[in-house]
């Protein structure tokens, strides 16, 4: 049972997560602005803690 329902909690959750992103984009481009922000302050955060 936990097989099941782990891959449907994680999902939910990655939507639920999603979703202020996904409604403050107005736009495609906006959508790819988004992103991209993201994923350079990912980028960021990443070098900052690396050992």
């Amino acid at each position: 049972m936990f097989k099941k329902t782990m891959p449907l909690a994680l999902t939910l959750l990655a939507l639920l997560g999603a979703a202020p992103l996904i409604a403050a984009c107005h736009t495609v481009a906006g959508a790819g602005e988004d992103i991209s922000r993201t994923g350079d302050a990912i980028g960021t955060s990443a070098k900052k803690n690396t050992p």
